[in-house]
């Protein structure tokens, strides 16, 4: 048996390599020089960075296939990218692979109205799709964070969702098919404008995988229509704990929020300050969105601050015009650009149910004493999404390690309570080894047998997902 080419082996033949890329597409869409391709060492998890061999930007479909085919025949292994947003190094490059990044790829392919889809590129950014669509009333439900810059074949892989997730679901219920090209270069159709396909539920294995299975180049999505109206309601805790009590409530008396987020004292103080949002002097604040027509928006609103006042909330904001509530959406939005103006930190990403988040609130804080590094608490708090921000410092030494210690004692406090290790960012390298915390070795042996099926000589973004002790020797 032919052993496996080692990373040296590959960096041996970069000349050939690139030389037979640009033979497939124009001369711009392929990038070697050191200097250009640093921009591609990373992704928004920039505490790991890798040069690549090099980077491809194809323009179609077709241009994906050849490019995917040639790197097969060659044996180099590939790292899909999408915008670079992945908060897991998720797109992180190994110094043998080429970056395929999906940049050019951002064409409205079909709008259909009556049947609510949309068909685009998977280059497209998350927000664009919405603006596509919305002079016809339309709207694009998921809304990661990073709406404005991330890509929906990024979405796609990392199963992607946002505040507005609690009542429209994440990316996989708002994908109805996709365009996607197999490492061997295979085009596939999988799934399409319609709700359910005959079959086997690939689309939902698709969807999720993090680019280990194939990378997709087109994506028709489920558009809706909008709301008559939104509003949402600030109401500020003297406590996190306290808050956690009010969005367990919430859930329990049957409300379903467009939207419950949670901000805990140092996230409102940086994005109150980065943005002038006019948060309140609280603990912990809870964004809570309700939609409908006037009678149905003011129904849920009275029950929800019926709710909040058994918990003495500090403040209570309720909007009273579209203006307000975009002021007071605009600090949630900016949070995690405004803590990264403040400090270095690492994004976690674990998921709870939502009764326990008294409880994980408060070990969170038991473990930022313990451990000696801040904590900054921004997240879905109505589907029990968390995130995290472990603050450090990282040009002093052994704090990055510290940050990472710390936050692999949280995410596995989030599978001890019965959560799991990733809601929407993925798993990446940051969670790779934390797979058997949730995995037993069968259960990682039956995931990596779906990848070897469709990806049977491991080329698709290497060393992510699978802890290495799991997946080493299954390079062919």
């Amino acid at each position: 048996m032919k052993m496996p080419e080692t990373s040296a082996d590959i960096l041996a033949r970069k000349d050939e390599i690139v030389a037979r890329l640009r033979s497939l597409l124009p001369e711009e869409a392929v990038i070697d020089n050191p200097y250009e391709t640093k921009a591609y060492e990373c992704d928004a998890l920039s505490a790991y960075r890798c040069p690549p061999l090099a980077v491809v930007l194809p323009g179609n479909t077709e241009e994906t296939a050849a490019v995917l085919k040639a790197c097969f025949e060659m044996g180099v292994p590939v790292v899909p990218r999408g915008a670079g947003t992945s908060l897991a190094g998720g797109a992180l490059p190994t110094a043998d692979s080429v970056i395929l990044g999906v940049a050019r790829l951002t064409d409205v392919l079909e709008t259909n109205y009556p049947d609510r889809y949309i068909r685009v590129q998977a280059g497209r950014t998350n927000l664009s799709v919405t603006g596509a669509v919305e002079a016809h009333g339309f709207f694009y439900a998921p809304d990661p964070s990073s709406q404005l810059a991330c890509a929906i074949a990024g979405n796609i892989a990392m199963n992607s969702g946002g505040a507005h997730c609690l009542k429209y679901g994440v990316t996989t219920n708002n994908l109805l098919g996709v365009t996607m090209v197999s490492m061997e270069g295979e085009v596939m159709e999988i799934g399409g404008a319609y709700l359910d396909a005959a079959g086997y539920d690939l689309l939902g294995l698709i969807c999720g995988s993090e680019g280990q299975l194939g990378v997709v180049t087109e994506a028709t999505l489920r558009i809706l229509a909008k709301p008559e109206g939104a509003r949402p309601v600030l109401i500020g805790f003297d406590s996190n704990e306290v808050a956690g009590a009010c969005v367990s409530d919430i859930i329990r008396a049957g409300v379903l929020p467009v939207a419950i987020e949670f901000m805990d004292r140092p996230v409102i103080r940086a994005a109150e300050n980065f943005t002038n949002a006019g948060y309140p002097d609280v603990e912990a604040l809870l964004i809570i969105e309700v939609e409908g027509s006037e009678p149905e928006i003011k129904e849920q609103l009275d029950t929800i601050v019926e709710i909040a006042k058994n918990h003495k909330p500090v403040e209570l904001r309720e909007s009273r015009s579209a203006e307000e509530s975009a002021v007071i959406w605009k600090g949630r939005k900016a949070a995690f650009g405004a803590m990264g103006q403040i400090n270095d930190y690492m994004c976690l990403d674990g998921t709870i149910p939502v009764s326990k988040l008294p409880e994980v609130l408060r070990r969170i804080t038991e473990l930022s004493e313990q451990y000696g590094l801040g904590v900054g608490n921004v997240f879905h708090a109505g589907d029990g999404n968390m995130h995290p921000l472990i603050l450090y410092d990282a040009n002093k030494p052994g704090d990055l390690e510290k940050c990472e210690d710390m936050g692999a004692d949280i995410l596995n406090l989030c599978v001890e309570v019965g959560g799991c290790l990733t809601g929407e960012h993925g798993v990446g390298v940051e969670k790779r080894e934390l797979m058997h915390s949730q995995y037993n070795k069968a259960d990682l042996e039956i995931q990596m047998a779906v990848k070897d099926v469709f990806d049977p000589r491991w080329l698709l973004n290497p060393a992510k997902v699978f802890p290495l002790d799991a997946s080493e020797g299954r390079r062919a």
